[in-house]
């Protein structure tokens, strides 16, 4: 953790929503006047999307069908570790961008499935800002999550979670229902002893729970909107956290345990909104006094 150099990690599973976290964030740093940098959690995969193919099929014939972006000798996690580090002792640091679509081809100029090459963060930034996969990971040979001062999960039900995966994937990537279904099931180890145990280490956990039968994800014709859902906000340690004001703020919100609270889910950006920004705030301010 770092005073002068603060960093905010949203960690979520593949089809999670991380990224819509992360629009929020966005909006709280414009509002805000907070200049971020930014790391995806994809630019730190191992192998981009042709040498996983084959690494996957050498690891199947070597009888391990198992191997999957979940996984740590799937990811540079020390490499990403050793940005974390950094950033939070200098400031500096770099990334890369992996390229999922013909669209993000042609705004970056690498092709589809490739990484960019990897460039340092822009200078003068109050803080970093990573959303990804591993923000949160602690292992014996990494320990990620102690450098982040704001840990934040993202963690739908897990039917909900890969209804949203297979939509997105099938819509924005091309793949079909029975690929995606496939690694889902190839992930499924990996998902168990390396994405969940993150969530015991976060600080805020941002869970969403349809209303509505998700009971076969394969065969759900549409993802349940957010009115169609409630949402199930954590907190690792609820000192000074004033429940009472998010209660009346957030119309039909209430306490289930003394350190949750249950919104509906239309009302998640307004729910983010009031517990992150004063979070933003004390990490800016404390850097600033710093400085």
């Amino acid at each position: 953790m770092s005073t002068k150099y603060p960093i905010i990690s949203v960690t979520g599973s593949s089809g999670a929503g991380t990224t819509t976290v992360k629009h929020t964030f966005d909006r709280i740093f414009h509002r805000e006047g907070v200049k971020s940098v930014s790391i995806e959690g994809d630019a730190f995969h191992r192998y981009d999307r042709y040498d996983m193919k084959v690494k996957i099929a050498e690891e199947a014939a070597a009888g391990n069908h198992s191997f999957s972006h979940f996984g740590p000798n799937a990811n540079l996690l020390k490499e990403l570790e050793d940005v974390f580090r950094t950033y939070g002792e200098t400031g500096a640091g770099r990334t890369r961008h992996y390229v999922h679509n013909e669209e993000e081809a042609a705004l970056f100029g690498t092709p589809a499935g490739r990484f960019t090459d990897w460039a340092p963060f822009e200078e003068g930034s109050d803080l970093l800002f990573y959303e990804g996969l591993h923000g949160a990971v602690r292992t014996d040979e990494v320990d990620i999550a102690s450098h982040a001062d704001l840990k934040v999960g993202v963690v739908p039900v897990i039917n909900l979670e890969w209804i949203q995966k297979i939509h997105r994937d099938r819509s924005k990537r091309g793949y079909s229902t029975e690929a995606v279904t496939e690694t889902i099931l190839r992930r499924m180890p990996d998902y168990l002893h390396h994405i969940c145990p993150q969530f015991t280490e976060t600080d805020i956990n941002f869970q969403r729970i349809p209303t509505v039968d998700t009971s076969n994800p394969v065969v759900a014709r549409w993802v349940p909107t957010p009115d169609e859902s409630m949402v199930v906000i954590r907190f690792r340690d609820p000192r000074g956290i004033d429940f009472a004001y998010l209660t009346q703020m957030i119309q039909n919100s209430w306490m289930s345990r003394a350190n949750s609270i249950v919104i509906p889910g239309g009302k998640l950006d307004l729910a983010m909104q009031l517990i992150l920004t004063p979070y933003i705030h004390r990490l800016v301010e404390r850097r600033r006094r710093a400085s």
